[in-house]
């Protein structure tokens, strides 16, 4: 699910602000300096700034495409998060006898409590009072929560194989859920932990200034007001999608462009408590996270 939420201009300009005004002061000083004579004579072959141009779109081409394949692939796992969550929790309901409505409510209490806890501990929030009440009455405690409720599910289904007669088969499907939702949360780990280089980065700002530098010496000075405009406005777009690649390299910092893990986790709980007829729980979404309404 991908949430159809509006980002404000206003959030974005905040974000470059400081380039901006860095820019524009630029801009205008090389506007005003173009009206002296001596200046006037200082003149670049438009060639230079166009491959610069060049070389710095190439590699905002680059950045972005991975950024957005980082971004993506956090929502691929999270979508596999989703029905492995159902997943696990229909095998629970077909494997327990009916009447073990305990057992079955356990695990699809623990496997809602993990969804949430995951997606709170990749943002570095402090746990939601849901999910902090869970851990204190279960007395689960770690430095990695998420594994810990995992931990407490593999205990169970060895417990619940023993006293209620899985078969070896039952028992191996159970695990094998377990296993993928492990495997999911190493991903999601991964993408949190590996940053962008930094090296890259440097070097795509060095390039964007030295460009935004030379861009008006390569200029025609009959039209001042337009090249003031051209000055300023093309390193202003360059700026704008290189700090949008580094805003969506990163889909777990709890930003509007984020994964929407907090929604996705609501809408597993709906889902599974459904499944174990929880019919009178309300459809209703909380508000735990500031940009996921």
């Amino acid at each position: 699910m991908l949430l159809n939420k509006k980002i404000s201009v206003w959030y974005f300009i905040r974000e470059i602000k400081s380039q901006i005004l860095f820019i524009g002061i630029f801009a205008i000083a090389i506007g005003l300096l173009d009206m002296l004579p001596w200046f006037r004579k200082i003149s670049l072959p438009l060639n230079i700034p166009a491959l610069l141009g060049t070389a710095v779109s190439l590699l905002l081409a680059f950045r972005t495409s991975q950024s957005y394949e980082r971004w993506w692939e956090a929502r691929t796992v999270w979508g596999a998060i989703v029905n492995d969550s159902r997943t696990f929790i229909r095998l629970v309901t077909q494997f327990l006898p009916s009447e073990d409505h305990k057992t079955i409510r356990d695990f699809a209490e623990r496997q809602i409590i993990w969804t949430f806890a995951l997606g709170e501990s990749l943002r570095k929030l402090p746990f939601s009072d849901k999910v902090q009440k869970y851990l204190d009455e279960n007395n689960i405690n770690g430095l990695n929560i998420p594994n810990a409720l995992l931990d407490e599910h593999s205990k169970q289904i060895k417990e619940v194989s023993a006293s209620k007669g899985l078969s070896d088969f039952q028992q191996m499907q159970l695990n094998d859920m377990v296993t993928r939702l492990c495997d999911s949360m190493g991903k999601c780990e991964r993408l949190k932990n590996t940053v962008f280089p930094r090296s890259y980065s440097i070097l795509v700002h060095i390039l964007i200034y030295v460009f935004a530098l030379v861009l008006p010496f390569g200029l025609d000075d009959s039209q001042l007001t337009i090249e003031i405009i051209i000055t300023f406005l093309i390193p202003i777009i360059f700026i704008a999608i290189e700090k949008t690649s580094i805003i969506m390299q990163d889909p777990f910092e709890n930003r509007p462009v984020d994964t929407p893990v907090t929604s996705l986790a609501q809408t597993i709980e709906i889902n599974i408590r459904q499944m174990i007829g929880e019919q009178n729980f309300p459809l209703k979404k909380e508000n735990t996270s500031y940009y996921e309404m």
